[in-house]
């Protein structure tokens, strides 16, 4: 038995041995999967960030886009993928967060059918009214919705989205009734409270910095935990009045779960360094993102708990996505 044992260990130590020098071959290329469509946000980030891994790994990583199901198709692919080291994703608040709590079923376990590898950005989301909107401040907002219960209307690019998550946050944390109008994206969504269609919405700002800059959409409050380097006369959520309500969408890297440990730390070195680069933190700047760097332990714990921060939110609203 003892014999077993030790050759059984032997064997996991060569193949993990092997797995790892497989994986950090120059000729093996990394598959990084994206679960939304090409030309979005998280797809340029990918490519931005995936750029600036290859000069430090000597691979090539092509990305993968696996659009649908609330990332759930691509997360899928990642969990039933060879731990290997050739297949990453990339994972944000629907798949860590929201999905255990939108739906009844998932095909794999957030936290124990993937390999943490680490954080890659937070932005913060803000609240912004159409520009002629008669409330000037978050307090005159929230009068208004009080006294208008039901007749104001919310924007969201789609149910289970940061977006409408947020909205229903500051609903239960300022007592309002804001109805939900779900879109089929942030594009749609964001030209309707433009035009007036729809006087509110909670809006990431890798996609509203422009459009609150130029005055397209006024902001009200941002819900991070202190006012954006870009905006700096913004209050926050807390500042204006609304304490325990920081709202932010976030990004990193997954690998199938059963990663050698060289592996992962391998990985997680060139994603630290490649946020570190001026080339990334620019591009970042411009989308109003916060990278990041850390640990995958630091990243797993982060996870983890906005999961626990944002079920009870979602199990008050009902909101299912099957």
């Amino acid at each position: 038995m003892h014999r077993r044992t030790v050759l059984g260990a032997l064997g996991a130590t060569a193949a993990a041995a092997a797995t790892s020098a497989w994986a950090q071959s120059s000729d093996a290329v990394i598959r990084w999967i994206v679960p939304y469509p090409a030309g979005g946000g998280t797809d340029v980030l990918a490519r931005t960030v995936a750029e600036a891994m290859r000069a430090t790994l000597g691979q090539q990583l092509v990305i993968d886009n696996r659009p649908g199901a609330s990332t759930n198709i691509g997360a899928q692919a990642v969990a039933t993928a060879r731990p290997d080291g050739l297949t990453i994703m990339s994972a944000d608040n629907a798949l860590l967060a929201y999905n255990e709590h939108l739906f009844h079923k998932l095909p794999f376990n957030p936290d124990g059918s993937f390999s943490y590898v680490g954080g890659i950005s937070r932005f913060p989301l803000a609240l912004v009214v159409t520009p002629g909107f008669e409330a000037k401040t978050l307090q005159d907002f929230i009068a208004y919705a009080k006294a208008n219960p039901g007749k104001l209307n919310y924007a969201s690019p789609g149910n289970g989205s940061p977006h409408h998550l947020a909205m229903e946050m500051f609903k239960s944390r300022t007592g309002t009734f804001i109805t939900h109008i779900p879109y089929r994206g942030a594009a749609p969504a964001m030209a309707d409270v433009m035009g007036g269609q729809v006087p509110c919405m909670f809006l990431d700002l890798a996609a509203g910095l422009p459009v609150i800059q130029s005055g397209k959409v006024r902001a009200l409050a941002i819900g991070s935990a202190r006012r954006a380097t870009l905006l700096p006369d913004l209050p926050t959520l807390a500042e204006a009045g609304v304490p325990d309500s920081e709202v932010f969408a976030f990004q990193g890297i997954l690998g199938p779960a059963g990663l050698p440990q060289p592996v992962v730390q391998r990985l997680n070195a060139a994603l630290n360094q490649a946020l570190a680069s001026p080339s990334v933190q620019k591009r970042m700047a411009d989308f109003g993102m916060e990278a990041m760097p850390g640990t995958p332990e630091q990243f797993h714990t982060f996870a983890r708990a906005e999961a626990r921060r944002w079920g009870p939110i979602i199990q008050a609203t009902g909101v299912k996505l099957d």
